[in-house]
């Protein structure tokens, strides 16, 4: 027999489902907001402050702007290039440092474990970056948007984690078959933590989609800017990155706030396409050796 509901229950349903719908609508209007001004017409955005429920003048004029704008295309592929090169580094270096922190008996390991959580810490700040990217020839490279962030010290230790959890005795399995590290590492290990190769991938990828910082110090050329640079151009009204690459485009009179919106669109849709295919591995990557017994 079920038991029966009392008023405590109800009531406390009915708020938890009034404050869930509440946070919900707090957290996907303002992209809905975003979406439908970017369709909006810009003479009417401008005249419709506050809520906006329904585009007002359907308009893609610009999105078609944005997308035949010179330092949109030269943003995507900028970015694209560099996190091609640098999820393969990153994954590369994390696996390796992971394995070894995850190794025991090894010589000098913690001198070692102690310099590599230092530099989580600790940095030599910005301008002797700067100097030392300036050295070593990357600045006005892509290059200086790869090689510094190759390798996270958190990522290092999820993937140290990750590693402990695998019984010792595959790989003391593997080495009595003749199996080397090399062999242990990419043959054994790493197709059983996929999941939090997965995660890894994940949060690697955002960093390098949303960093802009390291490219405003960095990169001279306006047709070397990953997309989140070009975004902050637009965004920013008077920005001489965007006039200079506009070469005074009327057009841009046209859809100065609109064209603003259909930038943001632009460089986040592609983000919340993939998340949802990786998001099954997500819980699964992270909390994977967190529990022993």
């Amino acid at each position: 027999m079920l038991n029966k509901r009392s008023p405590g229950d109800i009531i406390f349903d009915a708020i938890n489902a009034v404050v869930m719908i509440a946070l919900m609508f707090v957290t996907l209007y303002p992209m809905y907001y975003v979406l439908v001004a970017s369709v909006t017409d810009n003479i009417a955005l401008l005249s419709s402050p506050g809520f906006l429920w329904y585009p007002k003048g359907f308009n893609l004029g610009a999105f078609r702007l944005a997308f035949t704008h010179p330092l949109l295309l030269s943003g995507y592929k900028n970015i694209l290039i560099v996190m091609v090169a640098s999820l393969v580094l990153n994954i590369f270096l994390t696996l390796c440092t992971g394995f070894f922190l995850a190794s025991k008996n090894l010589l000098f390991k913690k001198p070692v474990l102690f310099f590599i959580l230092f530099t989580m810490f600790f940095n030599g700040g910005m301008i002797p970056n700067y100097l030392n990217i300036r050295s070593l020839g990357l600045y006005d490279t892509l290059w200086s948007l790869i090689l510094p962030g190759a390798i996270s010290v958190y990522n290092c230790i999820i993937c140290r984690t990750a590693i402990e959890a695998i019984p010792d005795s595959l790989s003391e399995s593997a080495r009595i078959d003749g199996a080397n590290d090399i062999t242990i590492l990419f043959r054994i290990i790493f197709p059983l933590i996929k999941p939090t190769i997965v995660v890894l991938l994940l949060y690697y990828g955002i960093a390098h989609w949303n960093a802009w910082f390291s490219a405003s110090i960095y990169i001279q050329d306006n047709y070397k800017l990953p997309i989140q640079n070009v975004l902050r151009a637009i965004l920013i009204a008077n920005s001489n990155v965007l006039n200079s690459a506009a070469s005074e485009n009327d057009q841009i009179n046209q859809f100065a706030e609109t064209i603003k919106y259909a930038a943001i669109v632009i460089t986040t849709v592609p983000v919340l396409f993939i998340y949802p295919f990786l998001q099954r591995y997500f819980v699964k990557g992270i909390m994977i050796g967190a529990v022993k017994g």
